[in-house]
């Protein structure tokens, strides 16, 4: 099982002149689960995240990656 999730927690206080002032709480959060192939190798996952995409790498494991091509005929 794969788990993503993020979090955030913002605050945001203004004050005018002194005469009041207001405070803001946002909280985001984001969770989700993916169930992986038996052929994925968990140790070597790898997740990065850059101009707001997240890719991650599942690679397989060895045993997977040398199963044998079949051969189609078309007659």
């Amino acid at each position: 099982m794969l788990t993503i999730s993020h979090k955030i927690n913002a605050e945001a206080t203004e004050q005018e002149d002194g005469k009041y002032t207001r405070r803001e709480f946002t909280q985001t959060s984001f969770k989700r689960s993916f169930t992986l192939p038996e052929n994925v190798n968990e140790a070597d996952i790898n997740a990065s995240y850059q101009d707001g995409i997240l890719t991650i790498t599942l690679p397989k494991k060895e045993e997977a990656q040398q199963e044998t091509k079949r051969v189609i005929e078309v007659l």
